[in-house]
């Protein structure tokens, strides 16, 4: 199981410990890329905690998150995914959704002939997960999606039904089992800085990723963001570092310039979460603003009101607790102001599954490995 991330540990989390528990399989861990980074919320301890022990770790990210690091980090990450697997020879390879970091993973299992299986593919969205995503997918003979909608688009992609699995989203699976409730000491044990929350106070959870494809726009984009979260006077704001996407440095310097500002008395920021207590934070949060994943999946299982910002999740399938605006303070701001007044009004949607993802695709998994899994790419173009 390749692990390039904070998200994608999340969203697999359950599926790993179906996989240590049983006898049959033997779980080794790849984590790379940001997943080792302090900066970007480093997981090993994490892991370590989670009863997950034994794990490589593999360095492969060159410095300055623009363009041009992010198309040497694939590369980089190539080279050391591929020794990585010559050596262990795993039968299988898991991925997990559209990082730039996975598609390294996808191309090295492909060259050295070793199956590999998709979770998450399928999906619409902006930025370049967008053509990542779809090229993991070309590369992949298993896939597991999310939903409905997805597994037609990958049959229409050309891939065999087959070999096409809806089970819903592993990341509902955390939402469904977290408990939602806030210790006292909650905010002061995951170490934020800044003006933190009391547990019983309300507050708005911020996440702004850079958009890759608009790279040139990412200083306009966060100051936008920043001038209409500083309009918020009465509520006290939760903002989460972002990804290691190209644009991060210059959305992270911003971040760094509004932290040091002593006159701003209601924000606190977080570099990481784990799983369950990314969930007990979004569970218990008046709107989720900004454009990650989880305001479209999760939030819209756990009826959180979400202020979705940009393109980044252009396209992508959601339930009706989401908003969509433009890189416009006052747009955003109104926004917010709309959709706190929703909360506790929205219907729970199961759009992205049920929440017992990863137990159908451990049963999957244990049916189809059994077998030999072919990795000759067989097409069937409609």
């Amino acid at each position: 199981m390749a692990i390039n991330n904070r998200a994608n540990y999340a969203r697999v989390k359950s599926l790993l410990n179906e996989i240590k528990k049983n006898k049959k399989f033997e779980l080794q861990i790849l984590l790379g890329a940001s997943a080792i980074l302090s900066r970007f919320g480093e997981l090993s301890n994490i892991l370590k905690k989670d009863g997950f022990k034994k794990f490589k770790k593999i360095y492969s990210i060159v410095e300055g998150e623009n363009l041009t690091t992010m198309a040497k980090s694939t590369g980089l990450s190539i080279i050391e995914t591929s020794t990585f697997f010559e050596n262990y020879r795993p039968d299988a390879v898991i991925v997990i959704a559209d990082r730039f970091e996975n598609l390294s993973v996808a191309i090295s299992a492909s060259y050295l002939n070793i199956p590999l299986i998709h979770i998450q593919g399928g999906e619409v969205t902006g930025s370049i997960d967008e053509k990542v995503r779809h090229a993991i997918t070309k590369l992949s003979d298993l896939h597991f999606v999310a939903t409905k909608r997805s597994r037609e688009f990958l049959i229409k992609m050309g891939e065999n039904k087959k070999n096409v699995f809806l089970t819903g989203c592993p990341s509902i699976d955390i939402a469904l089992n977290a408990k939602s409730k806030l210790s006292k000491d909650f905010f002061k044990k995951n170490k934020g800085v800044g003006v933190v929350p009391e547990y019983n106070e309300k507050y708005i959870v911020v996440i702004h990723h850079p958009e890759t494809t608009k790279f040139n726009e990412t200083y306009s984009q966060i100051l936008q963001t920043i001038h209409a979260i500083l309009k918020l006077k009465d509520i006290k704001i939760v903002w989460l570092w972002p990804n290691i996407d190209a644009g991060s440095d210059i959305i992270s310097k911003q971040l760094r310039i509004l932290r040091e500002n002593k006159l701003i008395k209601n924000i606190s920021f977080f570099k990481n979460f784990s799983p369950e207590n990314y969930i007990k934070l979004i569970s218990n949060c008046e709107c989720l603003v900004g454009n990650s994943s989880s305001g479209i999946r999760e939030s819209s299982f756990l009826s959180i009101p979400v202020v979705n910002i940009g393109s980044r999740q252009k396209n992508r399938e959601r339930g009706l607790n989401v908003i969509d605006v433009e890189y416009n303070k006052n747009q955003i701001f109104n926004a917010i102001l709309k959709q706190i007044k929703k909360r506790g009004k929205i219907k729970k949607s199961f759009l992205y599954g049920d929440g017992f993802a990863c137990e159908k695709i451990f049963k999957l998994l244990i049916r189809i490995l059994k077998k030999n899994v072919s990795v000759e790419k067989e097409l069937n173009y409609l």
